[in-house]
């Protein structure tokens, strides 16, 4: 009896130091009852909970939850549709979409103008935020993580579709497929981090747009710029995007673009020109990059024109120009570059090189014009032939690019 008094003792004493268990989840409905309730303009603080189901917004109003709040759509569908003007949501953990593509399961749809959503956390979400005809929307703070399939499977974390004006700014986005703008014009995308995706940042057919102080780093491909024109890309870092073919920055014929005042690091290839400037008289301007630490810093595709290369630092990179398929890049401006390969002086102490760069093509013909061959590139047997080619060229080298003002230096403050 006595035993069985300490096992019965035990056992209530264990119950009690359990930790509780959660409750059910609320229904949905509690909350879309708020919204039909209220009146434009109204605050709305749900109360603290797990609330499972489906939420839309058609009016304009502020729905705060506090960081004490989940909006759960149990694995079906989007969690929350904003269909109106001026609405706000904030500070909800917002879980759970659907997984079917055709419908764009979503945590949120803004099917609006002028809403904020801003300071949420989104996890298991197919799409995370989703904009479609959607003007002057402000997204801002967001936490977004897709679901946890096969990277190919996933659905975007952020995305525009015909929507401009918008501003995306300070959002952290990790392990979703793409961050991308469809047809979308004129959006300010700043201080993002985007991370473990395909593409961190990825146009289609957009114009006009300002990509600013954002991170991109361990994606497929930092940027990928297609069909699209007149976007400035200044002040990001963009680096150590996965793989052999790991690409930084990637032009597929695209238009009028600023590349200024970046630090582009530890890519296979750090810029990559595909077609690109495209539309007639238009000149994509490279200026004041560091281009650094990658197995090609600046690549073409083919023996293409229209591109200016101004005061970039171009430093430790395995090769630091190549024209795939023949040619050379003359066709390019390139004025002021630093280049680890330039072997002249500066005996004026101006910072310029007194004579120009020449760039020329020896052993790295066979690399770029036989694609076969890249897989020997960097190997001894190249080395030595490419040291062998300079040396006593078995034919006359062909001129890759010049560069008339190297910059060889920061100028020197004389006493």
């Amino acid at each position: 009896m006595r035993s069985l008094a300490v096992a019965v003792l035990a056992v209530v004493a264990a119950a009690a130091t359990a930790a509780p268990t959660a409750p059910p989840p609320r229904e949905m409905a509690e909350v879309q009852a708020l919204i039909d309730a209220a009146a434009s303009g109204d605050d709305i603080q749900p109360p603290a909970g797990h609330y499972r189901g489906h939420l839309v917004v058609d009016k304009p109003v502020t729905l705060d939850g506090r960081g004490q709040v989940t909006l759960d759509a149990g694995g079906a569908g989007t969690v929350v549709v904003i269909r109106t003007d001026g609405a706000k949501l904030m500070n909800f953990r917002i879980v759970g979409t659907g997984t079917d593509h055709n419908n764009e399961d979503a945590a949120v749809q803004i099917r609006g103008n002028d809403n904020v959503v801003r300071d949420n956390l989104i996890d298991d979400a197919l799409f995370g935020i989703d904009l479609q005809k959607a003007y002057r929307n402000v997204v801002r703070r967001n936490h977004i993580t897709s679901k946890h399939i096969d990277l190919g499977m996933r659905g975007d974390a952020i995305r525009l579709w015909y929507s401009d004006d918008n501003i995306v700014d300070a959002n952290v986005i990790k392990d979703s497929r793409d961050f991308v703008l469809w047809y979308a014009k004129r959006n300010r995308i700043s201080n993002n981090e985007s991370t473990g995706n395909r593409y961190g940042l990825h146009f289609m057919f957009a114009a006009d747009n300002v990509i600013e102080g954002n991170k991109f780093y361990n994606n497929s491909t930092g940027l990928s710029l297609m069909y699209n024109q007149g976007d400035i890309i200044r002040n990001n870092y963009i680096g150590r995007s996965l793989g052999s073919t790991g690409t930084c920055i990637s032009f597929k014929e695209a238009s009028g673009i600023t590349v200024v005042n970046n630090d582009i690091q530890y890519c296979a290839q750090g810029l990559f020109f595909d077609v690109s400037p495209f539309q007639p008289g238009m000149v994509n301007r490279i200026e004041n990059n560091r281009i650094a630490f990658h197995d090609i810093a600046i690549a073409f595709l083919s023996d293409w024109t229209g591109n200016e290369f101004v005061g970039n630092d171009i430093k430790g990179n395995m090769s630091e120009v190549a024209v795939f398929g023949g040619g050379s890049a003359r066709r390019n401006l390139w004025q002021g570059n630093a280049w680890d390969t330039y072997e002249g002086f500066d005996r004026d102490r101006d910072g310029v090189g007194d004579t120009p760069l020449k760039m020329y093509n020896y052993a790295g013909r066979v690399w770029m014009e036989v694609p076969d061959t890249r897989f020997f590139k960097g190997t001894l047997v190249l080395e030595v032939l490419d040291f062998l080619d300079r040396l006593a060229p078995f034919s006359e080298p062909e001129l890759l690019l010049e560069d008339p003002q190297p910059r060889r230096s920061k100028p020197e403050v004389r006493s």
